[in-house]
């Protein structure tokens, strides 16, 4: 599979987030997907200490095989009992537990999961560079990051201090707010984008109808109510389109979803989830469709139109 850079590391242009290996999967249903992902290629896995058990079983199910992978997780997000942030003394409290629940020597991407602002980013930037000197932290980056948020933390760096590397915010076919400003700063600051929700919660994969409850055991039948300001008339307009232009490429809107982000210059991977082997096979073969600019400028101006 294609790799792309996100600082020194070389990841692969599809990876798998695991954010679902926390939420709604059988612990014993997260080894194959794992063993998939690697027969597949994969050699990035997206994690965060806010997953519930998915660091542990992640970090389990790779046991043996540590030399053919790189990890990313995240810190930050509440965790309960006043846990959480970005205080100096957390950064360190938390890196530690993710490494004892991955049961690593190294973290190969440490990120902030989201903003902290109670602590100054200098004084996280620090920590995390204690981190890296240490060898327990090759590379750090952030989480949810604005445009001016990143130039602050661009600002906030010594000389001769580790940066982030990566921002990881919410991007695809159907959120494309990031266009106008954050992705541009990316690419003047040389920061990777790492988008989350590529699959739109699984708006993009197909699973779900215009007018119809969404499939018990789904995302967005799980989110209830909430699910309701995605599955609107203007979504499903834009997903039609989507999918009568694919279907005239030989492919399907998922297919078309990973494709388009991994045709994106500034995208370092696309992290997408899955819950099923074959949800792996099938997000990797759309990694494997190159789409050429002139496709992608198409579709570009397709979810304007029928947005």
């Amino acid at each position: 599979m294609k790799t792309k850079k996100i600082g020194s590391l070389d990841v692969t242009v599809v990876g798998l987030g695991t954010n679902n290996f926390g939420f709604g999967m059988e612990p014993d249903a997260v080894g194959p997907v794992v063993d998939r992902a690697i027969e597949a290629g994969i050699n990035f896995f997206d994690t965060a200490d806010s997953y519930l058990a998915s660091e542990e079983r992640l970090g389990q199910a790779l046991k043996g095989r540590r030399d053919r992978v790189l990890i990313a997780t995240k810190f930050g997000s509440p965790m309960g009992e006043g846990k959480g942030g970005a205080s100096a003394t957390y950064v360190r409290e938390a890196a530690e537990r993710s490494l004892r629940k991955l049961d690593i020597d190294c973290i190969d991407l440490y990120q902030l999961h989201r903003p902290d602002q109670n602590t100054p980013i200098a004084e996280t930037l620090g920590a995390l560079g204690e981190l890296v000197a240490e060898g327990k932290v090759r590379e750090i980056g952030c989480s949810n990051f604005t445009a001016e948020m990143l130039r602050e933390a661009e600002q906030a760096v010594k000389d001769g201090t580790p940066k982030f590397v990566s921002v990881q915010n919410h991007y695809n076919l159907l959120q494309r707010g990031d266009e106008s400003e954050a992705i541009p700063e990316c690419e003047k600051l040389g920061i990777s984008y790492l988008p989350y929700f590529p699959l739109a919660s699984g708006l993009l994969s197909g699973k779900y109808t215009r007018g119809q409850t969404p499939p018990e055991g789904t995302r967005m039948h799980r989110w209830g109510d909430r699910a309701q300001g995605s599955l609107t008339d203007a979504n499903f307009d834009i997903i039609d389109a989507l999918s009568a232009w694919a279907k005239d490429h030989g492919h399907n809107v998922l297919e078309l979803a990973i494709a388009w982000l991994a045709a994106k210059p500034f995208i370092g991977s696309v992290i997408a989830g899955a819950t099923k082997p074959e949800q792996v096979t099938a997000n990797v073969a759309a990694g494997e469709w190159d789409l050429s600019p002139a496709e992608v400028a198409e579709v570009d101006a397709l979810t304007e139109a029928a947005g």
